[in-house]
């Protein structure tokens, strides 16, 4: 016997299902140019930190609703400038998602997208990696080995967001 749930098939019922395309879409880019520069393994938390700093990157700077497969080499300069070290992603990020809660908040509805991408903020925010400590040496002179030397559990989007911004530029 078939199971029969509350909703219709029809879409009346309310119970149709949104795909999140732009988030998704917003995610492959990320996943392909982070594959593309070989930086880290797919399989590492580093990557993935990586991956949700510029899917949300790229999700965010979206303001017209329109992730295009053609405009995404036209975007990289946005996505350099908002990933760049001397900028204020974190504020960026907050201001970005607030409004865009505010214009689909009149819609009584949530956005499977936004949905995601809080998901991805959540999680780059309150992860934590264990990093190299680049403060604790001094004078900025060369670590001896990759698993050598002092380390510090770092934000997971302040190892993702440096990641990210090279893994554009290598593109």
């Amino acid at each position: 016997m078939l199971h029969r749930g509350h909703e219709g098939t029809d879409g009346t019922g309310g119970g149709e299902l949104t795909v999140p395309m732009a988030w998704l879409y917003a995610e492959y880019i990320a996943d392909e140019l982070l594959r593309s520069g070989d930086l880290m393994p797919p399989t590492s938390f580093e990557f993935r930190a990586g991956r949700e700093a510029l899917a949300l990157t790229i999700f965010l700077s979206d303001t017209d609703g329109e992730l295009s497969g053609i405009r995404v080499v036209t975007q990289l300069e946005t996505w350099l400038s908002l990933t760049a070290y001397d900028q204020p992603w974190q504020e960026w990020v907050r201001e970005r998602m607030a409004e865009i809660t505010a214009e689909t908040a009149g819609s009584g509805r949530r956005a499977p997208d936004l949905e995601l991408a809080e998901a991805a903020w959540r999680w780059l925010r309150e992860t934590e990696l264990l990093a190299p400590d680049l403060n604790a040496v001094p004078g900025g002179g060369p670590v001896v080995g990759e698993d050598e030397g002092p380390k510090v559990w770092t934000p997971a989007w302040q190892l993702g967001l440096p990641l990210g911004h090279l893994a554009i530029h290598l593109f």
